[in-house]
C-alpha cells in the first residue's frame, strides 16, 4: 500500500504558501489513491528537540533510541515524501534541519560500493516558499541554500534519485510595498507551483 509522509515547517499558520501548495499536493496525491496510508507531520506546532549529547550516546548503544526510531519508522514506511519549506535566511527552517538530525543516521545511509539503501526508490517533493527570486540567472542566485542543501544531504539517504522540486518566489510582493510591483510574478509563480503539484501528484 501506498504511504505519503508529508512534513510542513512553516511558522505561518495562515498565509503560508509552502502549506497552501503542500496541502494541494497531498489532496490530489490522496485522492488519487484513496486506500493509501497518510502521516503528517508539522513540525512548526511540534518541533523536535535539537539531536544532543544523549541521542550521541544513545547512538553509540548506551541510551534509548525510542524517539529515533519513531521518526526512522515513518520516513521507512513512505514511498513518498512531502516537505513545505519556506525560506529562512536563505536556508531552511531550523525545524526542518533537526528532522534530517534525527533520520540521517548511519543505518541509512547508501552504500558507497553498491550505491544500495534502504531510502532507495522513494519519492521526494519538496515545496518551497521564498521571499524574492532565487532561480538561475537571477542576482540572488548563488544565496539559494535550500535545494543545493537539500540535493547535497539527501545524497547520504537515496532520496535524490526520485527528488522534485517546486518553488513559489516572491512571496513578500502582497506583504511589503517596495515588492509591489512584482506582484504579477508573485501570483505566476504560486499558479505555477500548484499545476506542478498537481501533475506530481497525479504520476
Amino acid at each position: 500500500m501506498s504511504e505519503l509522509l508529508h512534513i510542513d515547517t512553516s511558522l505561518r499558520t495562515g498565509g503560508s504558501v509552502s502549506r497552501e501548495v503542500t496541502g494541494a499536493f497531498a489532496r490530489a496525491w490522496r485522492a488519487a489513491r484513496p486506500d493509501a496510508g497518510y502521516t503528517y507531520r508539522d513540525l512548526a506546532a511540534d518541533p523536535l528537540p535539537h539531536v544532543d549529547p544523549a541521542v550521541l550516546a544513545a547512538r553509540a548503544g548506551s541510551g534509548d533510541r525510542s524517539a529515533e526510531e519513531r521518526l526512522r519508522a515513518e520516513l521507512l514506511a513512505a514511498d513518498t515524501l512531502l516537505i513545505g519549506a519556506p525560506m529562512y535566511n536563505f536556508g531552511l527552517p531550523s525545524t526542518l534541519k533537526a528532522w534530517l538530525d534525527w533520520v540521517i543516521v548511519p543505518e541509512l545511509f547508501v552504500d558507497q560500493r553498491t550505491g544500495e539503501g534502504l531510502l532507495v526508490g522513494k519519492r521526494v517533493v519538496v515545496v518551497t516558499a521564498r521571499g524574492g527570486s532565487y532561480s538561475a540567472g537571477t542576482p540572488l542566485h548563488a544565496f539559494d541554500f535550500q535545494e543545493p542543501y537539500l540535493r547535497a544531504v539527501f545524497s547520504m539517504i537515496g532520496l535524490d534519485r526520485d527528488l522534485e522540486f517546486v518553488h513559489a518566489e516572491m512571496t513578500k510582493a502582497h506583504d511589503a510595498p517596495e515588492f509591489a510591483e512584482h506582484r504579477g510574478h508573485a501570483d505566476a509563480s504560486r499558479e505555477d507551483a500548484h499545476r506542478a503539484v498537481l501533475k506530481l501528484a497525479a504520476a
